[in-house]
């Protein structure tokens, strides 16, 4: 028996293959041009480039045969090797014995031969590329112990590069196409060990949990070391590091068989938006008045596990005892879990056993989830192990019928988000500080031109006030002279005027004298000297009158340039009182334009001190929502975790009853010759009830707002089932109304109105049906634009379920009398004929019952005497249809068309329509051969009332 003392892999060296493979280890290998995106050798998978289109989330499967050993040629010298390779086809051939073989195809079949770079650029280098755009991936290494998985996957190569495994390659092609400054790459390795996760890089880590995500699936280990790798040299030295920890033991087997599953962890985080701007070109626009411009920050995250399993073997060719053997029973009760989930997906299996043991759960992703999987398989030649190698080549042909969903994974870097903001926040304060300093800086110059204004315009009004009173008192001085002369040049005047008058006495005088001379000769001497003395007397008058004129003149031209002082003093005085008042405005408009100025700064303070304290609290508000999202996104996984365990074990139940009665049913049909076939079970009420109760059950364990919110979940599973949920609560009368006030009938609406998915349309048009039975929701359906998002699905699909729902939703509103003018504005009628075209009989029962609902309403409205007119159904020309329909469909069908007709029929303004269209034969038909004895009387009592009706059946 073997040595059971084990010990760690740091006494052990590195696990090496056969020297038959160092003989060829320099074979040429052909390769692509390196800037090609994926260099594949020359032997690479031709199945994947010949379908990488048609199957690219296919799991990829490669064979490596293992050279020959001693212990492989003593077995039978006339077969010793069970297995054949066919390279060049991608094909195997496993001999059971010289004449027996069943041959079997791969993506690629290595040779003994093949060196370590080709298996990597063919099985890894595709993951790892993925890795790099987003996409998650696996590689992992199967086979029996002692075939060269740890050799293929794990090998250091610290001696020689050529002989480096998967694992380093894979690290050096990731570090090589990552930027240390944008880029980050962190490894975990763990080991699997007894139904334990221990971490490798720090050993007293021990039983680490495992936890799934219940929204995306993905898997996760709290606890786990978290290490980001600098370059090559540090990756080596953990990986060094974990191969020392990890557990190995001597078999019959192998000298060096791991006792446990080895798992890489690789996590990429990889920034879509690279910083386009360094310090200094973020400060020039900073001092350009220009803040920076920040877009969401996106980032790509994806993980790739490389796995080497722990080999399978059996306790009698292995020779474990003891510890060991507990070893071997665990590692075969894993590999024996990871085969049963292979073949329930490869079958298409109703259930995934991937809670039978801690490998498949951690494997989850890699098989029937969203990650690009590449397996190999190693086998051994030697027919002694045929069972094994058989084994592990139907474990590869199921591998390869699995079809993973490879999904992209982006998100939006919320901590960046977060430290952006801060610097904008920073920015911003800083800028406001200079905006108030340049404020301060122009307020106190404002101050200092107004006060020297101020002070100019004082010393401008005490010179105006003195030059004022100057001319003031010169203005009396001249007033005062000019009526002095003025009183003298009166008194002149009426010297003037007695001086004239005494002129024309004396010549009155003198004239009589002269006329007397001749009778008076007597007195001619007199006369003489008396008019001599007149004469003269006269002349001295005259003089002096002259000599008056003269002075009177002297007076008028000082009086007239005294008067033209006055004047323009006067208008000296305007112009100065001019200056004044355009002072006094040139002082109010600066005192108004300072004035606005600093309201206009003040208010620009104001602004940047809103704006500076609005982005505090979006900033607070973003980082609070984050934990309150974080908060509330651990609840809803709990809730949906419990929600979907309570679930799976109520179908579990009812399956297992199902089937219980269904083995049942085929025992007793058997027993009794086949007789009776057993019958396609239906739900039955039990069933509808219980599942009522489940419903019912997760409403109150998670809530109805948080349903309502998961239907703004960015998962379409999850929101297709949240709205199945809603639709399912909104068909008991009392929930409608909670989910209304919850915010469930805004969400249904924006959800139908953003989504372009049809399961999405079917669902959500089936629980706005639901909410429409109410006539409080009726109304807000319809004032919230519900009516015209249904007509506008209507008119983009022709699935008819999606038609089903719509049109129920639409007929359901077709009910309410309030609401058909704005149905029919809304497009709602045009929308119920348009879905005429589908033909399929559940939509056109929800078409026909909707226009019976309306033809209704305006019945009554007409009976009521508030409704006149030609009906908005015929307007739209929904009769003719009607007409032309009602006896074409099933009895349902027909009723509710008849029941259209007859209710048009009470409006005597559709009577020419009727008349026109044929309508009239159609009611004297309905009257007369209707199933129905209410819908006959109907007809009748239309037909009766109306005389249009009467005189076309007389003329019929």
């Amino acid at each position: 028996m073997a040595s059971t003392n084990y010990h760690r892999a740091s006494l052990r060296s590195e696990r090496q293959i056969p020297t038959a493979r160092g003989s060829v280890a320099n074979a040429s290998v052909r390769t692509k041009p390196a800037s090609s995106k994926r260099s594949v050798a020359a032997g690479s998978l031709r199945a994947s480039i010949d379908d990488e289109n048609a199957d690219s989330g296919r799991v990829r499967v490669a064979v490596r045969l293992r050279p020959k050993n001693a212990e492989d040629f003593p077995f039978d010298a006339d077969f010793t090797d069970c297995v054949e390779l066919q390279p060049e086809l991608n094909r195997l051939k496993l001999r059971k014995n010289n004449w027996s073989s069943e041959s079997y195809k791969f993506d690629e079949v290595f040779t003994e031969s093949a060196s370590q770079r080709r298996v990597y650029e063919a099985v890894a280098k595709p993951v790892v590329e993925s890795i790099l755009e987003g996409y998650n991936g696996t590689v992992m290494a199967y086979g029996q112990t002692g075939t060269g998985k740890t050799y293929t996957v794990g090998r250091l190569g610290k001696d020689d590069p050529s002989e480096r495994g998967i694992m380093v390659r894979a690290l050096e092609d990731i570090i090589a196409n990552t930027n240390s400054n944008f880029d980050s790459v962190a490894v975990s390795y763990l080991q699997l060990y007894l139904e334990s996760v221990q971490d490798l890089l720090a050993p007293e880590k021990t039983n680490i949990p495992i936890v799934e995500d219940p929204k995306t699936g993905e898997v996760s280990l709290p606890g786990a070391s978290l290490v980001e790798i600098r370059d090559l040299d540090h990756s080596l030295e953990l990986l060094q590091i974990g191969e020392a920890n990890r557990y190995a033991a001597n078999t019959k087997l192998n000298t060096e068989s791991s006792r446990s599953h080895a798992i890489l962890v690789v996590h990429v985080r990889r920034s879509l938006k690279k910083k386009e701007e360094n310090d200094a070109s973020s400060l020039a626009s900073a001092l350009n008045g220009d803040l920076p411009s920040f877009s969401m920050p996106i980032v790509q995250k994806s993980k790739l596990l490389v796995v080497d399993l722990a080999g399978s073997e059996r306790i009698d060719k292995s020779g474990s005892e003891g510890h060991m053997l507990e070893e071997a029973k665990f590692i075969n009760l894993s590999l024996t879990s990871l085969g049963k989930c292979i073949n329930a997906l490869a079958e298409n299996g109703p259930h995934i056993p991937t809670r039978d043991s801690k490998l498949t759960r951690l494997l989850r992703d890699s098989f029937g989830g969203t990650a690009r999987t590449s397996l190999i398989i190693t086998i051994g030649p030697s027919a002694r192990h045929y069972s094994e190698t058989a084994s592990t080549i139907m474990f590869g042909q199921r591998a390869m019928k699995i079809v993973n969903t490879i999904k992209l994974k982006e998100e939006v870097d919320y901590e960046s988000l977060c430290r952006r903001l801060e610097y904008q926040i920073d920015y911003l304060t800083s800028d406001m500080d200079r905006q108030q300093k340049l404020r301060d800086t122009e307020k106190e110059q404002m101050e200092k031109k107004l006060k020297a204004y101020e002070v100019s315009l004082t010393d401008a009004e005490k010179k105006l006030v003195v030059k004022s009173e100057d001319f003031e008192k010169e203005k009396i001085h001249l007033e005062l002279k000019i009526k002095s002369l003025l009183e003298e040049l009166n008194t002149q005047k009426g010297e003037n005027n007695h001086l004239f008058e005494e002129v024309v006495r004396l010549e009155t005088c003198l004239k009589q004298s002269k006329q007397h001379q001749l009778e008076n000769s007597t007195y001619q001497k007199i006369l003489a000297d008396t008019t001599q003395m007149y004469e003269k007397k006269i002349t001295e008058l005259l003089k002096h009158l002259e000599d008056k004129n003269s002075h009177y003149s002297t007076l008028e031209a000082q009086m007239t340039e005294m008067q033209q002082q006055l004047n323009d003093n006067q208008k000296l005085l305007q112009i100065k009182e001019k200056v004044i008042d355009e002072l006094q405005q040139e002082m109010s408009k600066l005192n108004k334009e300072a004035e606005s100025k600093i309201q206009s700064l003040e208010a620009q303070k104001n602004e940047l001190l809103l704006r500076k304290e609005s982005l505090n609290k979006e900033l607070k508000a973003l980082q609070e929502k984050l934990l309150y999202e974080e908060m509330q996104r651990r609840t809803l996984e709990d809730d949906i975790v419990k929600s979907k365990n309570a679930l799976n074990d109520h179908s579990t139940e009812l399956e297992y009853k199902r089937s219980h009665q269904m083995d049942s049913s085929i025992r007793s049909a058997s027993v009794l010759g086949g007789a009776l076939n057993t019958p396609k079970p239906n739900k039955s009420r039990e069933t509808i009830s219980t599942q009522r109760d489940t419903i019912s059950k997760i409403f109150e364990e998670v809530g109805l707002s948080n349903i309502v919110g998961l239907l703004k979940s960015e998962d379409l599973d999850v929101q297709i089932h949240a709205v199945k949920m809603i639709a399912n609560l909104a068909a008991e009368d009392m929930n409608q109304e909670k989910i209304v006030e919850e915010g469930g009938l805004d969400a249904l609406l924006t959800l139908l109105e953003s989504s372009e998915n049809t399961s999405i349309h079917r669902v959500t048009a089936g629980a706005l049906a639901n909410l429409a039975m109410n006539g409080l929701n009726q109304d807000l359906i319809m004032s919230k634009g519900g009516a015209r998002l249904l007509a506008h699905i209507a008119s983009r699909t022709d699935d008819p379920q999606t038609l089903r729902m719509v049109a129920g939703a639409i007929a359901n509103l077709c009910g309410n009398e309030k609401l058909r003018m704005m149905l029919k504005e809304d497009g709602g009628i045009k929308a119920l004929l348009g879905m005429v075209r589908s033909g399929n009989n559940d939509v056109i029962a929800q078409i026909a019952r909707g226009m019976a609902n309306f033809a209704k309403c305006e019945s009554r409205g007409i009976k009521q005497g508030y409704k006149r007119g030609r009906s908005l159904l015929i307007e739209d020309g929904a009769l003719n249809w009607m007409i032309s329909s009602s006896t074409t469909f099933s009895a349902p069908i027909r009723r509710h068309i008849e029941l259209a007709l007859c209710h048009l029929a009470q409006n005597e303004d559709n009577a020419r329509d009727f008349v026109s269209n044929g309508g009239v034969k159609e009611l004297v038909r309905i009257s007369q051969e209707s199933s129905r004895e209410d819908m006959r009387n109907l007809a009748s009592k239309a037909l009766n009332s109306n005389p249009t009706f009467l005189a076309e059946t007389r003329g019929v």
